[in-house]
């Protein structure tokens, strides 16, 4: 039994191993493009690692920095990514406290609600958004994260109901018996509770939010604003060329803040997303 169980550890290892490879190789080869020239990029092929002859240095991160306003859509990455993150935890840790403690038809209804927006495709409401939007003035980077809250308190009210209903009530009945007002006792006492499913359902919509290109560009003025994945579909010349050099750059750049942050806060995701998934 021992001998089994070593043997399919040992294929297992193996076999994640692979997949782990899979999955970051394709990184690895925006790595090495990023620091080729342009034109190798193009003759030797995207796969071939950098030589002494093709190797560009910083070159085409500088180029990527100073060319399409790249730090202005770095700061309104940043910007969206943010207030829409944040707004989405405060606003949807709430409505899934009150629709646990409450229990009604009312809060039924709106959890379900906000279950089933999780399975409506974004196609089916992408160009009465922009209409909307474009209506309410939310096309700006500073007001686009209502948009963002619209779309992310699905899965956040899930997984935020799902750990509430784990907490005991008695911990709430004790804090406003001595003292705290509804909102204290979220502030004090719910939030703590909260971290680590909060930790993980932060993660989760700052990678969507950051990466995201189809909502901006919706509703965006690009003349205007534009976010980074947007400005990496921008590196093109006459004719329909591309600076391949500078575009892999810009994705290296790109990549990074979300890379440092899940290896910064791992540890809370899977704990985070089995609270919310299965307690209660």
């Amino acid at each position: 039994m021992t001998e089994k169980k070593s043997r399919s550890s040992l294929i297992a290892t193996v076999v994640f191993t692979l997949v782990c490879i899979l999955w970051v190789y394709p990184v690895v080869v925006i790595l090495m493009n990023s620091l080729k020239s342009n034109r190798f990029i193009t003759t030797s092929g995207v796969f071939a690692p950098p030589t002494a002859e093709s190797f560009a240095g910083m070159a085409n991160y500088i180029e990527s920095v100073t060319s399409m306003n790249f730090l202005k859509c770095f700061w309104y990455s940043v910007v969206i990514s943010v207030t829409s993150v944040v707004l989405i935890m405060i606003c949807c840790s709430m409505a899934a406290w009150f629709i646990i403690r409450v229990n009604d038809l009312f809060s039924k209804i709106f959890y379900y609600l906000c279950i089933f927006s999780m399975v409506v495709p974004f196609q089916m409401v992408m160009f009465t958004l922009a209409n909307t939007a474009d209506r309410l003035k939310l096309n700006t980077p500073y007001n686009i994260c209502i948009i963002y809250l619209g779309f992310g308190a699905g899965l956040a009210v899930f997984m935020f109901a799902g750990f509430v209903k784990s907490i005991p009530l008695e911990i709430e009945e004790a804090a406003m018996i001595d003292g705290c007002s509804p909102l204290g006792t979220y502030v004090r006492v719910l939030l703590p509770i909260l971290k680590p499913t909060m930790i993980s359902t932060a993660i989760l919509e700052v990678m969507w939010v950051w990466n995201d290109y189809l909502l901006p560009t919706l509703v965006l003025d690009i003349k205007k604003y534009m976010t980074i994945p947007m400005a990496i579909q921008y590196f093109r010349g006459s004719y329909g060329t591309v600076d391949m050099g500078a575009m892999m750059a810009s994705i290296t750049i790109d990549i990074i803040p979300i890379i440092v942050l899940y290896l910064v806060c791992q540890k809370y995701i899977i704990e985070g997303v089995v609270a919310g998934a299965v307690k209660g």
